[in-house]
């Protein structure tokens, strides 16, 4: 049983997508630490300061939320943009590696 679980470790590449999982999860946090602490109080202040608002995610109309949907359209451009350079340099890396 023991060889069939590390078979399958290997077949599906367990770890890698372990790895994979938790990368993605600290780049996430890392986005919206970028987000909540210095593109909105840099960029946004003023206009916040105008609204009397703490932070994007306040704004609503009529109990609709959309600063929320503004904060996290934010979040997934960044995240989207920086796994864009990470497989972009990824594929970089293999075109110009020597075949041996």
């Amino acid at each position: 049983m023991f060889r069939e679980f590390a078979h399958f470790l290997i077949q599906y590449n367990v770890v890698g997508i372990a790895v994979g999982l938790l990368i993605a999860t600290k780049a996430g946090e890392l986005v919206k630490w970028l987000i909540d602490d210095l593109i909105t109080p840099l960029i946004l202040s003023p206009v916040l300061k105008r609204l009397k608002l703490k932070n994007i995610e306040e704004l609503s109309y009529r109990w609709i939320l959309y600063g929320k949907v503004i904060s996290t359209s934010i979040d997934f451009l960044i995240t989207a943009f920086l796994i864009f350079l990470v497989i972009r340099y990824a594929n970089l890396s293999v075109i110009s590696a020597p075949i041996k």
